[in-house]
């Protein structure tokens, strides 16, 4: 038996009839969000104990070298690099970071090719922005990490994207990432092995509500703003939607129905400060994430977010954050 077999053996669980096991291969990007991962793996193993068979057989893939990195430091041994992997029926891509930066032809190659002969491809966390820039997402409803959206936006305009917890379309899976990669094997094991297995699964892991795939990433926009008057919350969430191309402040007054000054003073009296400064701070936050998580140019991250000038930009950006676009773009690499 060579070493990648004994390994796998050992961490797949009964040993049973595994003839019919379904091969997995995770295919961990150096910074992989290690909780994203567990979410995902173990409900394999849990599905392999409980039904005392080998329905799952799994193996780490590395791009490179004899092990992987997750984000944390934690490193995971590789069975196989994508020149050496097995014939698979399922590949995990599972990514953090920041995804827009990944460049690396041979594996966008290898999961193309790999997809080309009818293996399942899902991607967790940022994983499904390396799945798109494969080409593989054409077509399909996808979700991804809220953190990644406004990069994946601006990068794959073209796709359809959606915020829910998981999207299954045919067979392509994609996830949000941490523990609703949970929710999403639960919904692969029930197609795959019937719901009384997969509820067996979640009960296991204590999860005493299996989420739907479309239900939202997160918290109600009241608890995210930290408000609940109807009419502020509204215009909270049309700011959100409104980067790129700000609405003025009569404009947020009328949809909200309310005179510009009693709108200015919902916002002094439940946030502490001014429509123009909230709204300001939301662009601003908006082009944060685009730094991070893009390799948009600073010009086009400043008209992404409604500045007309990098300058502009800029000075309002170290004002907010205390330094400039540059170097948070450095800093944060």
């Amino acid at each position: 038996m060579s070493r990648n077999d004994e390994r796998g053996s050992r961490s797949d669980g009964p040993r049973g009839d595994d003839v019919r096991a379904h091969r997995v291969g995770f295919l961990l990007i150096p910074g992989f969000a290690l909780m994203s991962y567990a979410s995902a793996v173990e409900p394999l193993r849990a599905a392999n104990v409980l039904s005392g068979r080998t329905l799952y057989r799994w193996r780490h893939i590395a791009i490179r070298g004899s092990d992987i990195a997750a984000s944390n430091g934690v490193r995971i041994p590789a069975d196989a690099t994508i020149g050496s992997a097995a014939r698979l029926d399922s590949i995990v891509v599972c990514a953090g970071g920041n995804p827009a930066t990944f460049s690396h032809p041979p594996t966008l190659s290898y999961l193309r090719s790999t997809a080309r002969h009818g293996v399942r491809m899902i991607g967790v966390s940022a994983g499904p922005f390396i799945l798109a820039q494969a080409g593989l997402l054409d077509s399909y409803r996808c979700t991804l990490h809220w953190e990644h959206m406004p990069a994946f936006t601006e990068t794959f305009p073209h796709l359809s994207l959606s915020r829910s917890l998981f999207e299954i379309d045919r067979d392509r899976f994609t996830c949000a990432g941490g523990i609703a990669a949970l929710d999403m094997m639960h919904a692969m094991i029930r197609i795959d092995h019937g719901a009384r297995l997969a509820a067996a699964v979640s009960d296991w892991f204590l999860q005493t509500e299996v989420r739907r795939g479309g239900a939202a990433q997160r918290l109600s926009p009241a608890q995210r703003f930290g408000v609940h008057h109807p009419k502020l919350v509204d215009t909270l969430l049309r700011m959100e939607r409104r980067i790129e191309r700000p609405l003025a402040p009569r404009e947020l007054a009328a949809g909200a129905d309310l005179s510009l000054r009693q709108l200015e003073r919902l916002f002094a009296q439940h946030l502490g400060t001014t429509l123009h400064r909230r709204y300001l701070q939301i662009r601003l936050e908006h082009a944060r994430g685009l730094l991070r998580q893009s390799t948009m140019a600073i010009h086009e991250v400043a008209l992404a977010t409604g500045f007309a000038t990098p300058m502009h930009f800029a000075r309002c950006y170290r004002r907010q954050f205390g330094l400039a676009p540059r170097e948070e773009r450095r800093a944060h690499r």
